[in-house]
Protein backbone atom coordinates (compact mmCIF):
# COMPACT_ATOMS: atom_id res chain seq x y z
CA UNK A 1 0.00 0.00 0.00
CA UNK A 2 1.52 3.19 -1.12
CA UNK A 3 0.21 7.10 -0.86
CA UNK A 4 1.60 10.29 -1.72
CA UNK A 5 0.70 13.49 -0.25
CA UNK A 6 2.73 16.61 -1.16
CA UNK A 7 4.83 17.83 1.68
CA UNK A 8 6.45 20.34 0.18
CA UNK A 9 6.12 22.86 3.51
CA UNK A 10 5.52 22.62 6.92
CA UNK A 11 5.66 24.21 9.65
CA UNK A 12 5.70 23.89 13.58
CA UNK A 13 3.84 26.47 15.31
CA UNK A 14 4.48 26.69 19.24
CA UNK A 15 2.92 28.41 21.43
CA UNK A 16 2.77 28.66 25.18
CA UNK A 17 -0.77 29.98 27.09
CA UNK A 18 -2.35 30.14 30.38
CA UNK A 19 -4.25 26.98 31.27
CA UNK A 20 -7.04 28.77 31.54
CA UNK A 21 -7.31 29.57 27.77
CA UNK A 22 -5.75 26.64 26.49
CA UNK A 23 -8.99 25.69 24.62
CA UNK A 24 -10.31 28.66 23.68
CA UNK A 25 -6.55 29.04 21.85
CA UNK A 26 -6.50 25.28 20.45
CA UNK A 27 -9.73 26.01 18.96
CA UNK A 28 -8.69 29.29 17.53
CA UNK A 29 -5.87 27.46 15.78
CA UNK A 30 -7.63 24.56 14.68
CA UNK A 31 -10.43 26.42 13.03
CA UNK A 32 -7.23 28.30 11.32
CA UNK A 33 -6.44 24.65 9.66
CA UNK A 34 -3.64 23.16 12.38
CA UNK A 35 -3.30 19.89 13.64
CA UNK A 36 -4.22 18.51 9.89
CA UNK A 37 -1.69 15.20 9.93
CA UNK A 38 -0.26 14.37 7.81
CA UNK A 39 -2.96 15.12 5.62
CA UNK A 40 -5.76 16.94 5.31
CA UNK A 41 -8.26 14.48 6.19
CA UNK A 42 -6.02 11.66 8.13
CA UNK A 43 -6.00 13.05 11.60
CA UNK A 44 -7.33 16.56 12.20
CA UNK A 45 -6.83 18.64 16.09
CA UNK A 46 -3.47 17.12 16.35
CA UNK A 47 -0.77 18.84 18.96
CA UNK A 48 1.76 17.85 21.83
CA UNK A 49 0.88 20.07 25.04
CA UNK A 50 3.00 19.89 28.36
CA UNK A 51 2.67 21.77 31.27
CA UNK A 52 5.32 24.32 33.01
CA UNK A 53 5.37 27.21 34.56
CA UNK A 54 6.03 30.93 32.60
CA UNK A 55 7.40 33.97 34.22
CA UNK A 56 7.43 38.12 33.17
CA UNK A 57 7.73 41.33 34.81
CA UNK A 58 5.56 43.74 32.74
CA UNK A 59 7.60 47.29 32.05
CA UNK A 60 6.33 50.57 32.31
CA UNK A 61 5.05 50.61 28.77
CA UNK A 62 3.23 47.46 28.90
CA UNK A 63 -0.73 47.04 29.50
CA UNK A 64 -0.85 43.27 30.94
CA UNK A 65 -4.12 41.70 31.23
CA UNK A 66 -2.02 39.00 33.48
CA UNK A 67 -0.32 40.51 36.52
CA UNK A 68 1.02 44.33 37.39
CA UNK A 69 3.33 46.57 36.16
CA UNK A 70 6.80 46.37 37.18
CA UNK A 71 6.35 43.24 39.55
CA UNK A 72 7.69 39.73 38.72
CA UNK A 73 4.58 37.52 37.24
CA UNK A 74 4.37 33.32 37.62
CA UNK A 75 2.18 31.88 36.04
CA UNK A 76 0.86 27.21 34.84
CA UNK A 77 0.88 27.92 30.96
CA UNK A 78 0.96 25.09 28.26
CA UNK A 79 3.43 24.70 25.75
CA UNK A 80 1.48 23.37 22.52
CA UNK A 81 2.78 22.47 19.41
CA UNK A 82 0.96 21.81 16.15
CA UNK A 83 1.80 20.92 12.67
CA UNK A 84 0.61 23.81 9.62
CA UNK A 85 1.28 21.97 5.54
CA UNK A 86 1.85 25.84 4.11
CA UNK A 87 2.87 29.16 4.95
CA UNK A 88 -0.36 31.01 4.91
CA UNK A 89 -1.90 28.33 7.40
CA UNK A 90 0.50 29.12 9.66
CA UNK A 91 0.11 33.07 9.42
CA UNK A 92 -3.38 32.60 9.79
CA UNK A 93 -3.01 30.52 13.19
CA UNK A 94 -1.29 33.49 14.68
CA UNK A 95 -3.48 35.82 13.64
CA UNK A 96 -5.97 33.90 15.18
CA UNK A 97 -4.59 33.71 18.56
CA UNK A 98 -4.64 37.32 18.32
CA UNK A 99 -7.97 38.25 17.01
CA UNK A 100 -10.65 39.33 19.00
CA UNK A 101 -13.30 36.67 20.06
CA UNK A 102 -15.50 39.44 20.99
CA UNK A 103 -15.32 43.56 21.98
CA UNK A 104 -18.44 45.19 23.73
CA UNK A 105 -18.43 48.31 25.76
CA UNK A 106 -17.39 46.00 29.07
CA UNK A 107 -15.05 43.79 27.63
CA UNK A 108 -12.65 42.51 24.54
CA UNK A 109 -11.34 39.21 24.68
CA UNK A 110 -8.86 37.38 22.49
CA UNK A 111 -8.20 33.81 22.33
CA UNK A 112 -4.91 34.40 24.14
CA UNK A 113 -5.32 36.38 26.70
CA UNK A 114 -1.34 38.11 26.91
CA UNK A 115 -1.12 41.48 25.26
CA UNK A 116 2.28 39.97 23.27
CA UNK A 117 1.47 35.78 23.09
CA UNK A 118 4.74 34.63 23.17
CA UNK A 119 5.37 32.20 19.72
CA UNK A 120 7.67 30.49 17.00
CA UNK A 121 7.26 29.11 13.82
CA UNK A 122 9.44 26.64 12.64
CA UNK A 123 9.92 25.38 8.65
CA UNK A 124 10.60 21.82 8.96
CA UNK A 125 12.98 19.55 6.24
CA UNK A 126 11.28 17.02 5.00
CA UNK A 127 14.18 13.72 4.79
Amino acid sequence: MSFTISLSARFKLIFYVPISSLADCKAAVFAAGAGRYPGIGKYTEYCWTVLGTGQFRPGNAARPNIGKVGEVEEIEEARVETLYLDEDMAKKAIKALKDKLWENAYDTRSAHPYEEPAYKVIKLEQF
